[in-house]
Parts: structure tokens; sequence; C-alpha cells
């Protein structure tokens, strides 16, 4: 996205049109002159420059990451940026709510301990993040409840709540692993998403925000939303991909731009720095979340070979709102303005599937360690097991399909995706029974295994009952798994 200083005396014809539509102020002609940015903005919002000023509610924003474990370095630290973002634009720390395992900047592997970047030119993004929800506070219950204003309902943590009012504006950013119909978490269970929807009526319900803006980086994350989310709640969604692939990490080791080589990890998600990065380096006061979207979209489908398609759901009238409602607009910025190509940071020559990035870790822990050293060793062992898992779960998976529908048929029926526009399963009961019956047999799905979320999904579908799929996981099964893999070890992940 180009950036073109607005300098320079011009006799422009100032174009003002303000109407209310859905009770939302609609500012996409604003048209800032450079001699009087201080009574154009004064005139919009009946103050000055001051973007905490209350004429447009309180921002509120929940920030979360749903994995832990230094492979996945890049959740933690697209967090770590979107918080700087929003800090930088005006947003308090009473306001902001963060959500990660925060275990990546400090941990043993960090080659720059304390610090963590989300680009491979980056600064440090850690620096002053409010640690609000950490480790084994990071848990469905608390982020709903927070999401909710459920003070109550806080086990551990901060106990910072969105304590929003009727006036407000909510963003909410999620990134992590997903799959069809669920978004990960680094404490069992993960989020299921009838589980979030139902959060979201209940806040609306509540008649405590204007609108809320919810933003997910995951793979399938438009299965989140597709069919499930519906008009007339205030909210308007995006995610990094549509219901049936993978979102992508980027920035990550042997690509171009080249990370610092005592990086083995992904530094960002392909979606999550894409707006992130046009956030940061923008004035929002003029630039609309549907201007974002479209540039976000253009970024993260950038080839043929990798990339994901963009979604929107929900209220999409939203969309003509200026981002300035939800993150604010940091002043350095105020002689930058919107246009309609995208020249940020280019992107990498390739992005990684989110699923594989963990593989792009261990190989090249492996690959740069000294021959014959525990790290090595180790690099090796951990690499290994992971395959074996991926095998172990996706041969489980197929065999239970066939034995409960046959060897031509079965994987045809775990196979099948629904028209688009309906959610993944009628009955997410029934869904979430045969996760915890899959994984009692076979182990954790873990975030690989999240992909296989539809399968589960058509077996309920097709009627089958939890105990002809406890029968058929038992076969596929015979031998318990043990390890990190063991859903004893891990607990069930529904």
């Amino acid at each position: 996205m180009m950036l073109r200083y607005t300098g320079g005396v011009l006799f422009v014809v100032l174009l003002l049109s303000s109407s209310v539509v859905h009770s939302r102020l609609i500012l996409d002609d604003l048209i800032r002159l450079p001699f009087d940015h201080s009574s154009v903005v004064d005139r919009v919002f009946g103050r000055g420059n001051d973007i905490d000023d209350h004429s447009v509610g309180t921002r509120w924003a929940v920030l979360i990451a749903g994995s832990n474990g230094y492979w996945n370095y890049r959740h933690q630290s697209d967090v770590c940026h979107a918080y700087q973002v929003l800090k930088k634009g005006g947003l308090k720390d009473e306001n902001i709510i963060v959500f990660m395992y925060d275990d990546i900047a400090y941990d043993i592997e960090n080659p720059r301990p304390g610090v963590v970047i989300n680009s491979p030119y980056g600064h440090d993004v850690y620096a002053g993040v409010p640690k609000d929800y950490t480790g084994e506070d990071v848990t469905v219950n608390n982020f709903l409840a927070a999401v909710l204003g459920n003070k109550t309902a806080i086990t551990g943590g901060s106990g910072k709540v969105v304590d929003s009012g009727p006036n407000d504006h909510i963003f909410i950013f999620y990134t992590d692993h997903g799959g069809p119909g669920v978004l990960g978490m680094p404490t069992y269970p993960n989020l299921y998403a009838d589980e979030l929807i139902d959060t979201l009526k209940k806040k609306h319900a509540c008649g405590t925000y204007k609108s809320l803006v919810f933003y997910v980086e995951a793979c399938e994350s438009g299965s989140i939303f597709e069919g499930l989310l519906p008009e007339g709640l205030d909210i308007y969604a995006t995610t990094a991909s549509n219901s049936v692939e993978s979102s992508w990490g980027t920035y990550c080791p042997d690509q171009d731009p080249t990370v610092p080589l005592e990086y083995d990890t992904c530094l960002g998600d392909l979606y999550s720095v894409s707006w992130i990065e046009d956030s940061e380096r923008h004035n929002l006061l003029t630039e609309s979340l549907k201007q974002q979207y479209e540039l976000v979209k253009t970024r993260t489908a950038t080839s043929p070979f990798y990339g994901s398609h963009v979604m929107q759901f929900g209220d999409t009238e939203l969309k003509q709102d200026l981002l300035y409602l939800y993150m604010g607009t940091n002043p350095a910025n105020e002689n930058f303005t919107y246009v309609d190509d995208n020249s940020l940071h280019p992107s990498s020559s390739k992005s990684v599937n989110q699923r594989d990035a963990d593989l792009i870790h261990f190989w090249n822990k492996f690959r740069n360690a000294p021959e014959g050293s525990p790290r090595k060793f180790q690099a090796q062992k951990q690499f290994t097991e992971v395959m074996s898992h991926r095998v172990h779960l996706d041969d489980s998976i197929k065999l239970v399909g066939k034995l409960l529908f046959g060897i031509e048929k079965g994987l045809y029926v775990l196979q099948t995706v629904r028209p688009t526009g309906q959610p993944l399963v009628d009955d997410w009961n029934c869904l979430k029974t045969m996760v915890r019956t899959f994984e009692k047999h076979c182990g954790s799905l873990s975030q690989y295994g999240m992909k296989h979320m539809r399968s589960i999904a058509n077996i309920c579908n097709a009627g089958i009952t939890a105990d002809q799929m406890a029968e058929a996981s038992a076969q596929a099964c015979p031998n318990f798994p043990s390890g990190p893999w063991s859903s004893v070890h891990r607990g069930f992940s529904a």
C-alpha cells in the first residue's frame, strides 16, 4: 500500500457529507486539508485531535494467542504487535485484554531473550504488553467470560474483562491453529464455534456495545462463522481463510525477505501481519474496515501455490466504519492516507502452511545443531515424534471411517463438504462427544489433528451413535498412544 504525503497548498473542494446508517457515522468521503486538520476533526467528532474522547465511546480490545510452544512463536508475536498498534492508537491498557501463554520471550530457544519480533526487520513488540491471562489461565472459560464482561466467571489472571457500555466499540483478534468449527487453545478444551457464537449473541442481548469487529487467524477459520453468525448483531468478522483451507505462516526461515539467521521459526502469520502492518503505517481516521479488508485479502492470496481466501461475515455494512473507531490512530501517521495499491513490506516469496510450521522449526533446529550434540538429538526426536503422530492420526481417522461406512464409502463420507452457508454440523454436542470418544482410544488430536474435525462432524451428520464411534475407535487404535500425544497426558480437546 503506497503512502502518500498530502503536503503542499492545494485548491480542493471539501465535500463533507455525513449520514447516520444504523446509528453509525460514515466518513468515507472525508478529505483532510493540510492546514485545517484539527478543525475538520473537531467538526466531525466534536473535539480537537484527542483520540481518547468519549464522543465515539470507549474502545475495547481482546487479543488472544491460542497456542504455546516456541514452534508457535508467530501467534504470540502477532498478538504483541497488535497490542503495540492499539497502544499507539490511543487505547489504554485498562481497555486492552491480552491472552497469551507467555512462554516464548524467555524460552531457551529464543536467540534474543526478552525480545519478540514479528518480522525480519521488526522491532521488539514484547515490551509493555499486559500479562492479563498467561499460562494455564488462557482458557476458553476465561476468554468467553472476559468478552461477556462476566467478572465472577473469571478464574485467575488479572480479572480484567470487557466492561463495555452501549456506545462502545469492541475489537477482538484471535490467532492460532484451528480446524473446521474449532479454534485451538494452549489449554484444553479448545474453543468451539457454537460456544463463541452463543457468547456473541449474549453480549449483543446485554446491549453493552455499539459495534464489534472480530479478526480471526486460523486454518478453516471461515467455518467459525459460516452459517452461524446471524446479521443484526452489529458484528463484522473477517477470517484468514474460508471453511476448507489452511491459513499461512510467514517470515519463516529460508524465505525472502530473509529471517535473521539465529531464528529457526516463523515470525508471523500472513493474514495477521497484513492487517497489523497496514494499521501500523496509516492514518486510521481516513481508512475504513472495507479498505483494510480488500488490502489484506489481496496480500493474503498472493500466489496460486500458497495463500488463502480472506472472508467476511455478519453485518457487512459495518465495513464502512473507519478503523479509528476500533483501533484509534497513531498521531505520527496523520500525514499519511489510504491509497488503492498495497506497498507494505513485500510479502514473502513463499509462505508455510500453518500446520507445517512446527516441522519447519524442528527441521531447522536439527539442521543447524552441531553434529552429535544433545540439541541435534532432541530436534531429531521432536521431528520424528511429530511425524509419527501425524501418520497415526491420519491412518486412524481413515480406518474409523471405513469401519463405520465401509471401505468404498468411508473416505467419501469423511471428506464431504456441506454447501456454502451451512454450518459444519447440526449437533455440536454430538461433535464434542465424538471427539472425546476418538481421543480416548487414539490420543489427542493436537494442533495438526484439528484438520480432521470435518470428518468427525460428518460422522455426527450421518447419525452414528457414540457407542458405534467408541467401537470403531477401539478397533482402529488397539494400542493406546503414550507420551505427549496421550489423551491422559493432554486431556480432551472437547
